[in-house]
C-alpha cells in the first residue's frame, strides 16, 4: 500500500519505499533517520512567503477565471500530438502563469547548496557545506524585481542565474581576499551585495531582456556556456553567451513561452507556448520539428538522465506523455506516448497534474496535483520509475508539508547527490524542506 502521511504529521524522508513522517518540524526525527545513513541533516529553511501576504479574495478569483477559461478548451491526452502547426489556445498569459512549473529552487550540480525564490524581490541560498553560515543569505538587488525563476550554472563554479523583470541577474560569491568579478562593460550599478552571515554573494552581470519582458524560463546548457531564456510574453527566446553578455533571439511560431529545457547531454532543445504548440529542437544546426497539443499547453517538462526522451505534464489532464527519439542526434524523428500515473485519480480525486520533477537516475518522479479530495489536497505523490525502454510507475507514497493547509509551491531534485534522489520543497506555509529518498540497500545500516 502506498505511505500515507496522516493529518497534522510531516514527512520526513523515505526508506526502502516507507515515507518516514514525524509529529512537528524537527531535526531529531532527521537524525534518527537519514541522518545516521547520509551523515547530515537538511534542516528546513523558513521564509516568508507571499503565498500567504498575497492571497486576497480578487487575485484568487483571477487566477481561478484564469484557469477555467483555460481548462475548458482541453480534452484527454489521447491523440494530443500532430504536427501541424496552429493557434489552439489565446489564453490571458498572466490568469494562466501559475499553472506552469516556474523553477523557484535549484540545487548547485556539485555542491550540497540549495537556492529558492523567497519573494517578490529575494533569493534564499543555504549552502549545508557552510559550518559557519547556517543561516540562509538572502540575494536581493534594485534590479531584482518580480522573480520567477532561477538555475545554478553547470561547470560555473558557484554561479546563480535569476530571471525577474527586464532581464536576468547573475550572481556569484566573494571570499576575503577574493571578490567576485563584474563582467567588463557591465553597468555600474552591479555589484550589489546580499545580507546575511556566511557567504557574501556579488551581483555580476545584468543580462537585459528586449523590451524589459518578465523572463519567465530559463535553462542552462550542460557545459555552462550558454543559458536560454523566455518570457510568456514573447514568442521567442533567447540564446545568451554569458561571457560576452550577448544574446540571440531565436523566433517560431505564435504565443507567450512557458517552458525551456535543454536536455542533459546538450544535443536537444525544448521550447513550449501557451498556444498549444511546442518546438524539439536540435542544436547542432538549430532546426526544430513543431508539435501541437489538444490537451493544453505543456504545464511541466523533464528530461531523463540521458537525454533521450521527456517526460511532459498538460495542463487538464491526468495523464503525462513521453516523447521517445526514435534514432540518435542530430534526428528529430520521434515518438509520443501516454504515461498513466497509478492510483492518482482513484485516491485523490485529482483534476489535474500541476508540477513535476524527475531525479537524475531516473528513480523517482515527484507529482503535484490540482484539487483532490480533503485528505489528499496539497500532497506530492512519489512514484518509483521504471525505464525498460518504456516509463513505468508504482506509486510510493506522499509526502506532507509543515504548517496549516500546505501546498507546494515549486520542488526540485538535486542532479549529483551520491547517495540517492534528494528533493527539496517550498511549501505555502513558509518553508523549503528536503527529503532524501533511500532505497539502495547498501546504503542502509
Amino acid at each position: 500500500m502506498p505511505s500515507f502521511p496522516r493529518p497534522g504529521s510531516v514527512t520526513v524522508c523515505e526508506i526502502n519505499r516507507d515515507l518516514i513522517t514525524a509529529d512537528n518540524l524537527s531535526d531529531d526525527r532527521a537524525k534518527d533517520t537519514y541522518g545516521k545513513v547520509l551523515g547530515m541533516v537538511f534542516a528546513p529553511v523558513p521564509f516568508q512567503s507571499d503565498e500567504l501576504a498575497s492571497s486576497s479574495p480578487d487575485r484568487q478569483e483571477s487566477e481561478q477565471r484564469g484557469r477555467e477559461e483555460g481548462e475548458g478548451l482541453f480534452s484527454t491526452l489521447h491523440g494530443i500530438i500532430s504536427h501541424s502547426i496552429k493557434p489552439l489556445l489565446h489564453p490571458d498569459h498572466v490568469h494562466l502563469l501559475p499553472e506552469v512549473d516556474l523553477q523557484g529552487v535549484s540545487w548547485h550540480q556539485h555542491k550540497h547548496i540549495v537556492a529558492f525564490i523567497s519573494g517578490s524581490t529575494q533569493v534564499i541560498v543555504r549552502d549545508y557545506e557552510d559550518s559557519e553560515g547556517k543561516d540562509a543569505c538572502i540575494l536581493t538587488s534594485d534590479s531584482q524585481r518580480d522573480v520567477k525563476v532561477l538555475e545554478w550554472r553547470p561547470n560555473g563554479g558557484r554561479s546563480l542565474s535569476v530571471g525577474c523583470k527586464g532581464g536576468i541577474c547573475i550572481w556569484a560569491p566573494s571570499y576575503p581576499g577574493n571578490s567576485a568579478s563584474v563582467r567588463s562593460g557591465a553597468a555600474s550599478f552591479l555589484g550589489a551585495l546580499s545580507r546575511g552571515p556566511g557567504t557574501r554573494w556579488t551581483l555580476v552581470d545584468f543580462l537585459r531582456s528586449q523590451n524589459g519582458e518578465q523572463i519567465t524560463a530559463l535553462s542552462w546548457s550542460p557545459d555552462g556556456r550558454y543559458l536560454a531564456s523566455a518570457s510568456y510574453e514573447s514568442s521567442s527566446f533567447t540564446i545568451w553567451d554569458v561571457a560576452q553578455g550577448l544574446g540571440t533571439p531565436i523566433r517560431r511560431g505564435f504565443g507567450g513561452i512557458t517552458i525551456l529545457k535543454w536536455s542533459p547531454t546538450g544535443d536537444y532543445f525544448f521550447a513550449a507556448k501557451f498556444d498549444g504548440t511546442f518546438y524539439l529542437w536540435e542544436t547542432n544546426t538549430w532546426t526544430s520539428e513543431p508539435w501541437s497539443s489538444t490537451s493544453g499547453f505543456v504545464t511541466g517538462a523533464t528530461w531523463d538522465p540521458e537525454g533521450r526522451m521527456i517526460l511532459l505534464a498538460f495542463a487538464g489532464s491526468l495523464t503525462l506523455g513521453s516523447i521517445h527519439f526514435a534514432s540518435k542526434p542530430p534526428s528529430l524523428d520521434a515518438h509520443l506516448l501516454p504515461v498513466d500515473l497509478p492510483d492518482v485519480v482513484s485516491l485523490t480525486g485529482s483534476q489535474g497534474i500541476e508540477k513535476i520533477a524527475w531525479d537524475a537516475s531516473g528513480e523517482r518522479l515527484a507529482v503535484s496535483y490540482k484539487g483532490g479530495d480533503d485528505i489528499y489536497k496539497g500532497l506530492i505523490a512519489i512514484y518509483d520509475a521504471r525505464r525498460t525502454p518504456l516509463i513505468s510507475l508504482s506509486l510510493i507514497g506522499f509526502i506532507r508539508g509543515p504548517g496549516d493547509n500546505p501546498k507546494p509551491l515549486a520542488f526540485s531534485f538535486h542532479d549529483k547527490f551520491k547517495q540517492g534522489p534528494l528533493l527539496s520543497v517550498c511549501w505555502s506555509s513558509g518553508f523549503c524542506c528536503t527529503y532524501p529518498l533511500i532505497f539502495r540497500s547498501h546504503l542502509l545500516p
